[in-house]
């Protein structure tokens, strides 16, 4: 049997010079040419042949979404087979009694929120490209800025169909919103990024629309001062939806970038707060308490953006930071997670990290949940070694501090490739052992996305 006895399409098949660059080269990762071929099925059905035929020809599989990751979990290592899911994209069912949403993995999570906010609900989940897919969403256990308030990809996924390496089919969680029921194998392969089985469909819950919504912006005289501003806002109740910072110089690259204003231009660094709820008046009341939160850590503006325009581009520009930070120099980023009470300690450290290395060090990112995203840039280093030295030594800097104050390497991007030296480093062995072994069970000949995460 041959990839095109499955598929009969030739533009969802490519083989050796006809695959295209797009799945051979990976930004942090570089060019890989060791890709046994692509196939892009349509169907449940064609999804399951393709891993029996890898299973029959004893070939590792790579499962693609979108193809926005962060880690370089979906970069060719070992002649893989990649099966590209994004053809498999339908809406199939809104169920209003359970308030469920059914849809193939390859669905954008912009279109998922656009569907049902049209129809009067709401999907949280809300990570920075809203062109990802909702099959890569819970593959890394996707984020984002609403995580704060609402949390995360797994709290929004009812239930799952697999595909396994041995081709056979797992339904995993159900439409009970309770459930004591034996061991849970559905938030198990959720995040597991595609080393455990392959989605074919998913089940996500939903919750009402919020009647009422209100973005601000507070600026403040240094990231010091907006980082050690968080603690007391979740302390006194003002609930965000979502709390972001970041400082001016990686808002004027947005800026540059995008040929756009940032609504507030006093400061040096920002936080932007999203309420919601059922009306204004709630939302009235937050804001007292935002601005009784803020003003002692010395803020000097806050702008209510009640123009829709103004919203849209703070948070256009927000979205747009790290493309902006990438476009500007070579960099690596990290998505760091802290206890929310070390966010501004661990913000302190990347200034002295500037000092010791002589690299720039931005920072910006989810302050509400102690999800960091720090670039390391390079700047104006020409040499390659000393690039590659300088940026190793930082890395391994910050993620030892990560480990001490109990943080751990990725927060929504995944390990993939990239941070799993830095897993190995930060986690106890006999963890990996076990997790080792959960992959053994599933994934027995090592099948499915290998060297990746453990």
């Amino acid at each position: 049997m041959l990839l095109t006895d499955i598929i009969q399409d030739n533009e969802r098949v490519y083989i050796g010079e006809a695959i295209p660059d797009l799945y051979r080269y990976d930004e942090y990762i570089g060019t890989a040419d060791n890709i046994y071929g692509v196939a892009l099925p349509k169907t449940k059905e064609e999804l399951i042949a393709l891993v029996k035929f890898a299973k029959q020809e004893n070939l590792p599989i790579i499962a693609r979404g979108a193809g926005t990751g962060l880690s370089g979990a979906t970069t060719p290592i070992k002649g893989e087979l990649i099966i590209d899911v994004h053809l498999m994209n339908r809406i199939l069912d809104l169920d209003t009694e359970t308030m469920t949403l059914t849809v193939e993995p390859g669905v954008l999570l912009q279109d998922i929120q656009e569907y049902v906010e049209s129809r009067g609900y709401f999907y949280p989940p809300d990570p920075g490209s809203k062109h990802s897919s909702i099959g890569g969403n819970v593959a890394t256990n996707a984020g984002g800025m609403r995580a704060v308030k609402y949390g995360v990809t797994r709290n929004y996924v009812r239930a799952l169909d697999v595909v396994l390496a041995s081709g056979e089919e797992l339904s995993l969680g159900s439409l009970n919103i309770k459930d004591s029921s034996g061991y849970d194998l559905k938030d198990l392969f959720i995040g597991s990024e595609g080393t455990l089985g392959i989605t074919t469909q998913i089940k996500l819950k939903l919750i009402p629309l919020p009647k009422a919504s209100l973005s601000l912006t507070v600026a403040f005289p240094s990231l010091n001062d907006a980082t050690d501003a968080v603690l007391t806002i979740l302390k006194n109740g003002v609930d965000p939806t979502a709390l972001e910072f970041f400082e001016r110089d990686v808002i004027e690259l947005s800026e540059a970038e995008n040929n756009l204003k940032f609504p507030s231009q006093k400061g040096q660094s920002y936080l932007l707060i999203t309420l919601d709820g059922e009306d204004r008046e709630s939302i009235d009341r937050r804001v007292n308490l935002l601005e009784a939160s803020v003003l002692p850590h010395q803020a000097i503006e806050i702008i209510p953006l009640t123009d829709p325009v103004l919203e849209k581009t703070a948070w256009f520009l927000r979205d747009k930071l790290l493309t902006a930070v990438v476009n500007y120099t070579e960099q690596v980023t990290l998505d760091e997670t802290v206890p929310i009470n070390h966010v501004s300690t661990l913000y302190h450290y990347t200034k002295e990290l500037e000092t010791i290395s002589g690299l720039k060090l931005i920072s910006f990112g989810h302050a509400g949940d102690g999800n960091l995203h720090t670039c390391i840039t390079r700047g104006e280093i020409a040499d390659q070694t000393e690039w590659e030295t300088k940026r190793d030594h930082v890395l391994h800097l910050l993620y030892a501090k990560i480990k001490e104050l109990g943080g751990l390497p990725s927060a929504e991007h995944g390990i993939g490739i990239i941070k799993k030296p830095y897993l190995v480093k930060m986690s106890d062995p006999n963890y990996l052992h076990f997790m080792r072994q959960i992959k053994g069970i599933f994934d027995p000949d090592g099948r499915l996305n290998p060297t990746k995460v453990i």
